[in-house]
């Protein structure tokens, strides 16, 4: 381990000495991870990608994305697109990245099952803000929103995300 990694502890998200509090999958955390079980998979995941709200706030960093009213992420699992970002319109099993609720505001991408994805082992592993402190999530991580936005001023493409 290294201080640029992100480990998760029973008291929250460690990154360079400080300790983030934060939520899990309501299916706590799982070594056999499968679509729709909504546990946060156990592993070491790298952070790929950051995707933000353009139009509710700054880009936190210089390798950031901004997500799009038609910006949606596929957990069709039999589709081909499984586990990737999609565009609207799409007939098949999606989740919308332009969120009415501040959720995604900013969402960091791991490489669960990304790029190539197997059909069932679960999509949309993210990084985002919670919706209350340690409300569960779908098996993503979440935090506070000053600690999203600190963090993802801090963190680079590949910063690791140790799940234990």
């Amino acid at each position: 381990m290294t201080p640029f990694d992100l480990v998760l502890t029973p008291r929250g998200v460690r990154f360079q000495g400080q300790t983030y509090p934060c939520s899990i999958g309501k299916g706590g955390v799982s070594a056999h991870k499968r679509e729709g079980d909504g546990a946060t998979p156990k592993g070491i995941h790298y952070i790929v990608g950051m995707l933000y709200r353009v139009d509710r706030l700054c880009a936190p960093n210089g390798w950031s994305r901004p997500i799009g009213p038609n910006d949606l992420w596929s957990d069709a699992s039999g589709q081909p697109d499984y586990n990737h970002p999609v565009r609207a319109p799409y007939d098949h099993s999606h989740e919308r990245l332009r969120r009415a609720d501040p959720l995604y505001d900013i969402v960091w991408i791991t490489d669960w099952n990304y790029p190539d994805a197997t059909a069932g082992k679960g999509s949309a592993i993210f990084l985002h803000q919670w919706r209350r402190p340690h409300y569960p999530t779908e098996g993503c991580i979440a935090f506070r929103r000053d600690h999203l936005l600190k963090l993802s001023r801090r963190i680079e493409p590949g910063t690791r995300l140790i799940v234990r």
